[in-house]
């Protein structure tokens, strides 16, 4: 039997990818009684878990109606690639040498960070948004792991969960994405794990300097 609590995270995890996937898009409207429906489960854990992403800043809480998919705005993007920014360049200085709250990165975690960082790349490369997503984000939250916060990591993945939330309807309005999409992971993993700060900053500066103009350029182009 499944518990409540596991079919609260399961529910909530399956809005969320489709939100990510675009296929509940940016002001819909929905109501607990129909989430329920469409799994088949009681109006409960649903409401638990619409109330979780709603914390996350994924849904707005409409009273006595409902729930909306919230809608971010450009100036919501830039803000969001600030923190990026500012959260990652913490993460790199914690691994540097000289640092008195260093952290040398855990081989082991590393490990693992470069097989997301081959999945991640290739699906970039190909253009395979829904593919690129899920790894993307497995990867940052295993990056930022290795300064040993959770905090730091929890609050980066939503924040990384937002970005790709308002990203997702511009990109899909893109002919092909093939050769588009950021494909730097790989080269941001060796940067951490010769713990060369400096690289690893300018790789991620380029890396929102390119997811700002590409969205920037999809989002004024026709609809």
């Amino acid at each position: 039997m499944i518990r409540r609590s596991t079919l609260r995270a399961q529910i909530a995890a399956a809005l969320r990818d489709e939100i990510l996937a675009g296929r509940l898009p940016t002001g819909r409207d929905f109501t607990v009684k129909e989430i329920a429906e469409q799994y088949g489960v009681s109006a409960t854990p649903v409401r638990e878990a619409l109330v979780d992403l709603a914390a996350q800043g994924l849904l707005d809480v409409e009273q006595h109606r409902g729930f909306r998919v919230h809608e971010f705005t450009m100036d919501d993007f830039r803000a969001m690639i600030e923190v990026r920014s500012l959260l990652m360049e913490g993460v790199f200085r914690r691994v540097t040498p000289g640092n008195g709250l260093v952290h040398a990165p855990d081989p082991a975690a590393l490990a693992s960070v470069r097989r997301r960082a081959d999945a991640s790349a290739g699906a970039a490369l190909a253009g395979d948004l829904d593919v690129l997503i899920g790894y993307d984000l497995r990867y940052w939250r295993e990056l930022g792991e290795v300064i040993r916060n959770a905090y730091v990591r929890d609050f980066l993945d939503r924040v990384r969960v937002q970005s790709w939330a308002f990203a997702v309807p511009y990109l899909r309005r893109a002919e092909s994405l093939a050769g588009e999409l950021w494909s730097g992971h790989r080269e941001l993993v060796d940067a951490v794990e010769r713990r060369d700060v400096r690289t690893a900053e300018r790789i991620v500066a380029g890396y929102n300097d390119h997811a700002l103009s590409l969205v920037g350029k999809l989002a004024s182009g026709p609809e």
